[in-house]
């Protein structure tokens, strides 16, 4: 008898034990394999910055800036740029330490392949639809048998492999949203490379070296364009942000309103300086930093900083700037636009003032400012380092900002740090230097 109801206890306690467990895991959204699952994820690069630590993709989850017990993914030891589709289906990463693009299953959560080699480093790739094809621009590419320097690389993940098309010292590749168009931009030139990706022929396309224009590939010039850099595609019309004096060239920088159809140049609008821009309706925000005095002055801003870049509204509609703002100088990258009207500009090697690390009471100032659409204001956050990654939420008034390698989470009803009991320090705790930040799902 006594045997008995011991084992009978036992058997009792067990149960209770395991019901609790269950309803653990189910009150954190968790699985019986140990993984927690996440509604509302995003992906930051996570770069090797010690022995014991792997570069990865790290899951966060993007409703309390927490970091579940979710396992990382593979994106080699030091991924840093991610490219996400407009579905949100496919991300994908560049590994600067292998020159390596991993691709990732975002609905499964799991990794595409082992990754793909590139025959250099690149700096911009795009992921134009759902289907696993990624496009990447890479400057220095070379293939042995073949006398040309630059390509843009076309990535397969469904079969782990790659066409290249030869594109002279490609830097920055462009995608309409089928992936059948591709804009591509070369340092120090003054025209523009127009690829049809879905006729080239593998394994190496040199049909911007054999006779262009061809099915393949078109070379526009026009007296218009000076050091074009970038584009925004909208439909039809790209947006073509012509770099101008601030990269080498000769003409005042502008935008050059482009016809993909026909390929021509049918409208240029002057502004101060156009490195990278952000559209919303009729409305493109340019920015970048003029080469010289006085557009590069910071305008109406107490500062010790002696470079300004600026901040173009350009109303589409009627082709003209409508309002100018200085803003933080530097290399302008990264743009991103929240629900409550703060427009984010992160730039990297500017002017940094300060330390943050070491504060002493004087100005503090990094890569990022704040611009409010509604006022016209713009605010500078007390911060240091460059920016290389931007990304906010509809359902929530936060920004997710990587910053000198940090993860920030700023709070955009006050363009401040959120400070609470999961990022009491404004930052989210990721071992390692944060590269960028993307989200893999609506929210």
């Amino acid at each position: 008898m006594f045997l008995g109801a011991c084992r009978l206890k036992k058997r009792i306690l067990i149960v209770v034990v395991g019901l609790c467990t269950c309803l653990s895991l189910l009150s954190c959204g968790g699985k019986s394999n140990g993984q927690v699952t996440v509604r509302d994820r995003v992906l930051a690069s996570q770069g090797v910055t010690a022995t014991l630590v792997f570069g990865s993709l790290v899951v966060v989850n993007g409703q309390n800036d927490t970091l579940p017990r979710v396992s990382p993914l593979n994106a080699g030891n030091s991924p840093g740029l991610i490219v996400v589709s407009p579905t949100r289906n496919i991300a994908a990463t560049f590994d600067s330490n292998s020159n390596n693009v991993f691709a990732v299953d975002t609905s499964r959560q799991t990794s595409i392949g082992n990754g793909i080699h590139l025959p250099g480093a690149t700096s911009s790739i795009s992921v134009p639809t759902a289907d696993p094809t990624v496009y990447a621009a890479v400057p220095t590419a070379t293939v042995n048998g073949f006398a040309f320097l630059g390509a843009v690389e076309v990535l397969n993940f469904s079969t782990n492999g790659f066409t290249t098309i030869a594109a002279s010292n490609a830097q920055t590749v462009v995608s309409n949203s089928q992936g059948t168009e591709l804009l591509v931009f070369s340092p120090d030139s003054d025209a523009v490379t127009v690829l049809f990706p879905g006729v080239a022929v593998p394994p190496v396309d040199t049909s911007c070296y054999t006779n262009p224009p061809n099915q393949v590939c078109n070379i526009v010039r026009d007296s218009r364009l000076s050091r074009p850099v970038n584009a925004i595609i909208s439909g039809s019309t790209a947006y073509i942000l012509n770099c101008g004096a601030e990269c080498g060239g000769t003409q005042q920088a502008s935008v050059a309103v482009f016809d993909l159809g026909s390929l021509t140049v049918t409208q240029t609008i002057p502004v101060d300086a156009a490195r990278m821009a952000y559209l919303s309706g009729s409305t493109l925000y340019v920015v970048g930093t003029p080469p010289t005095a006085p557009a590069n002055s910071c305008t109406n801003q107490t500062t010790a900083a002696t470079i300004c870049g600026r901040l173009d509204i350009v109303d589409l509609s009627s082709g003209t700037v409508t309002s100018r703002v200085s803003i933080t100088d530097g290399y302008h990258s990264r743009m991103d636009l929240t629900t409550n009207g703060q427009l984010f500009i992160g730039s990297s090697n500017c002017t940094n003032i300060g330390n943050v690390n070491n504060p002493t009471g004087g100005e503090i100032r990094g890569c990022l400012s704040i611009y409010n659409i509604s006022n016209g204001s713009v605010i500078f956050p007390p911060d240091n380092g460059d920016v290389t990654g931007l990304q906010g939420f509809t359902t929530r008034y936060v920004e997710y900002v990587a910053e000198g390698g940090q993860l920030r989470v700023y709070d955009t009803t006050k363009d401040i740090l959120l400070i609470n009991d999961f990022v009491p320090q404004g930052t989210i705790d990721i071992v390692g230097f944060v590269g960028d930040v993307k989200a893999i799902d609506f929210f």
